[in-house]
Order: structure tokens, then sequence, then C-alpha cells
């Protein structure tokens, strides 16, 4: 596991979104081939941006928090300002996209 990116369960997940001011959520699968092609660029990413909390959520370990983040395909990048969910993507990015999709 990253030093830039922490897994964590829903209950964390909620907790880390009422106490940070931008989070981005990593949904992911650890059979799913995409999202562990992203796990090196997010970190990459995570440990080059400041005042942005980088998580991962397990969806099959935390399906109500999938479910209502409304995520229907992995991986899906949720960036939440605020607590209110500011941008959503699907897919793979490379360094560059995921760097301008967190900072926007």
């Amino acid at each position: 596991m990253s030093e830039f990116v922490k897994e964590i369960d829903a209950a964390q997940l909620r907790e880390t979104i009422s106490k940070e001011d931008k989070v981005l959520v990593d949904f992911f699968a650890t059979w799913c081939g995409p999202c562990k092609m992203l796990a090196p660029v997010l970190d990459k990413v995570a440990s080059k941006v400041e005042n942005v909390a980088f998580v991962k959520v397990d969806i099959d370990k935390n399906v109500d928090a999938a479910q209502a983040f409304g995520v229907q395909v992995i991986p899906t990048l949720v960036l939440v300002e605020k607590g209110q969910i500011k941008a959503k993507t699907q897919g793979f990015m490379p360094e560059s996209a995921l760097t301008e999709f967190v900072n926007r």
C-alpha cells in the first residue's frame, strides 16, 4: 500500500469527507486490471499534490459506499470538496490528466 494513498472503509470515508476540505476517492477492486494500472499513477500524483486527501475504497468490501456515490464502473474517481461531490470520472487516466482532474 502507498504512503500517499490510504485504503479506508465506508465509515472512515464519511469521517475523511467531513474533516478534509478536498478528498479524491478512488473506488476500486483488487481484481480490476485498470485499477491496478491506475494505482501507481494515483500514488505519484498524491505525492506531488498538496491540500488533497487521497483515499481508496474497495467496492467489494464497501458496497454501500460505492452505491452511495453511484459507482457503476471501476475505477471511479470522485473529487469531494467541502463535503460535496465536485467531479467524477471513470477509467484509467495518465498522470497529467489525473493532476488536472484533482486541481480543477
